[in-house]
């Protein structure tokens, strides 16, 4: 196990930032929470907002498959990989949902960072999985940069959704002056 071993300290940092980002999240939820909702923006938030939580959320799990004590790496790559495999399938649903939603259209970089970036991190999940079973130990570095990758992606997202509600709509707030 030390393949997984000499990773501890990586999973330590990003599943941290993972938790501390998702409880940001929240705040920064509650804080929007008294301004007007627009007909579709409950679509919207679940196209856009809870993909965000969801991917932190992996990060976090994938960091505690990763610095969990596991007596064979086998053991973490089947639980990484059923990450990654639900992970695609969640992938499909917010296509679903971006495609569904009429408040907003989306553009490029909406479809790069809330579809094909996160679908590309839980691939190399699953593809991992089953890589590392055919003996590669440099496979681990492919799930590393899959947890930066949804880590980053995440960042992108929530600060893209702080700066929309601030500056595309602002003054949307109900009730207040």
């Amino acid at each position: 196990m030390t393949a997984l071993a000499a990773w501890q300290n990586f999973y330590v940092i990003v599943g941290s930032a993972a938790g501390a980002l998702i409880g940001l999240q929240f705040v920064v939820i509650t804080l929007i929470a008294n301004r007007a909702v627009g007909a579709g923006q409950a679509q919207a938030g679940a196209a856009f907002a809870s993909p965000t939580v969801v991917h932190f959320a992996a990060v976090l799990l994938l960091s505690g498959i990763m610095t969990a004590p596991w007596s064979q790496q086998n053991s973490a790559a089947i639980a990484w990989g059923i990450l990654g495999l639900a992970g695609i399938v969640y992938e499909f649903i917010v296509l679903r949902r971006m495609r569904m939603q009429t408040a907003y259209r989306p553009e490029f970089e909406d479809w790069l960072f809330h579809a094909w970036l996160p679908f590309a991190a839980y691939a190399a999940l699953a593809v991992s999985a089953y890589v590392i079973r055919l003996g590669d130990p440099d496979t681990v570095f492919a799930v590393g940069a899959a947890a930066l990758l949804l880590l980053f992606v995440g960042i992108h997202n929530a600060w893209d959704a702080v700066t929309y509600h601030i500056y595309v709509k602002p003054g949307a707030s109900s009730g207040s002056q």
